[in-house]
């Protein structure tokens, strides 16, 4: 799924940058404890050890901190495999004693069903924190089964094998324009390619649209974020709200040897998505975490540019695609607890829902999800987490895994 699937690569299994609102409206950093301008507390400092030569001295003024890691990965979306990540966490300018820390970082996938892909991605919070750059490269191809559109269809599980390669070329800039509020741009640049296997043994599987199989989409769209975490990495207070609208335009060139109906076609299809978290903590150990998902989808959209449950750990439990459609909900509340040892724990639950249109949502399609999860501390200074999750949903189960925590 080129726009959500590959893309997720980059974004969900790489560190993100930490908060791009740390300042509060006097210019002086917020954070806290959990703050990246806040100097190491005497937990991170043995008492018998004080500073006292240049040598020492230049170690602890290092610019920045490589995080890597080798995730395993294991979904029925991909198989099983691994996600090697590696991502360097640090200041931009060094006289800049207000901006978060900046990431540049790459990723991989690697699958026994076949699938490979790599991302390189960046993102650079400059001038006082008053500006936030992203880009970010994908290409690979997935080998993964698409379930049809619908609620009713994702229930059935009924499956058609498709390889789907591609490749896309992101970037956005936001400007501060007050209130903690950024705006900007963004900009997408994509070609996708789908070669549908379908299972002669099997009459019934979900059916494909020509207009899906070869497509070149691009876009231009526009981003509205506030984000109050003192640590995006590790959030013990504060909110997100993020709002994202893209408006694409798709060449479709479906092959001629596909054999389904169709020819050379443009069109067009508008996703709006909107994301608020909020985080509270309880004591010095426990956070609570809430998420909250909205997703909704105009125009002649392509399966893989609709809302597709679970791509973006919207609701753990369920494989990634099986439930698409052009309005989707999801929420989820997760308490954390720091645990001695670099350890902690934590719990989480949620509902969602596919639909395809507001007033067709009801109970009977409620998706459910529960779980539990495991942290190890990777790095003290950014509190980055390595997380291992497993989740039950309405007709099966997941493990997932990545850095950082999962909203």
């Amino acid at each position: 799924m080129a726009i959500h699937l590959i893309s997720a690569i980059a974004s969900a299994q790489a560190p993100p940058a930490q908060s791009p609102e740390t300042a509060g409206s006097s210019g002086a950093p917020t954070g806290g404890a959990q703050s990246s301008t806040t100097a190491p507390s005497a937990a991170d400092t043995p008492a018998n050890q004080v500073p006292s030569s240049k040598t020492e001295k230049k170690k602890k003024e290092k610019r920045g901190k490589i995080v890597a890691a080798p995730i395993p990965i294991s979904n029925a979306a991909l198989g099983t495999g691994i996600i090697p990540v590696v991502s360097y966490i640090f200041a931009f300018s060094k006289e800049d004693k207000i901006s978060p820390p900046s990431v540049v970082g790459a990723a991989g996938l690697i699958t026994d069903n076949g699938s490979r892909a790599l991302a390189l991605a960046g993102q650079l919070y400059v001038k006082h924190n008053t500006s936030i750059i992203t880009a970010a490269f994908v290409r690979g191809h997935l080998n993964y089964d698409f379930y049809g559109t619908g609620s009713a269809a994702g229930d059935a599980g009924r499956k058609l094998a498709l390889t789907q390669t591609g490749q896309l070329f992101f970037g956005e800039f936001l400007h501060r324009i007050g209130w903690k509020f950024f705006l900007g741009p963004r900009v997408w640049i994509a070609s996708s390619s789908i070669t549908p296997h379908p299972d002669s043994s099997t009459a019934d599987q979900p059916v494909l649209s020509a207009l899906d199989l070869g497509t070149s989409p691009r876009a231009l769209g526009l981003r509205l974020l506030r984000d109050t975490r003192p640590n995006r990495f590790y959030a013990t207070a504060g909110t997100l709200f993020d709002f994202k609208a893209n408006f694409f335009q798709v060449d479709s060139t479906p092959s001629a040897s596909s054999g389904l109906p169709g020819g050379n076609k443009t069109y067009s299809f508008q996703p709006y998505e909107l994301t608020f978290n909020k985080y509270m903590s309880l004591s010095k150990s426990q956070v609570l975490a809430y998420n909250l998902t909205l997703c909704a989808v105009g125009g002649q959209a392509p399966f893989y540019g609709q809302c597709l449950f679970g791509t973006k750990n919207e609701l753990r439990g369920y494989v990634p695609g099986r439930y698409i459609d052009t309005r989707m909900f999801a929420t989820q509340l997760e308490y954390r607890l720091a645990l001695p040892k670099r350890l902690g724990l934590v719990a989480f639950g949620g509902v969602g829902e596919v639909a395809p249109s507001l007033g067709k949502f009801n109970g009977d399609n409620l998706l459910p999800a529960i779980g539990a999860g495991l942290r190890f501390l990777l790095d003290r200074k950014y509190h980055v987490n390595f997380r291992i999750d497993f989740a039950q949903g309405k007709n099966e189960h997941t493990w997932s895994m990545g850095i950082a925590e999962a909203f």
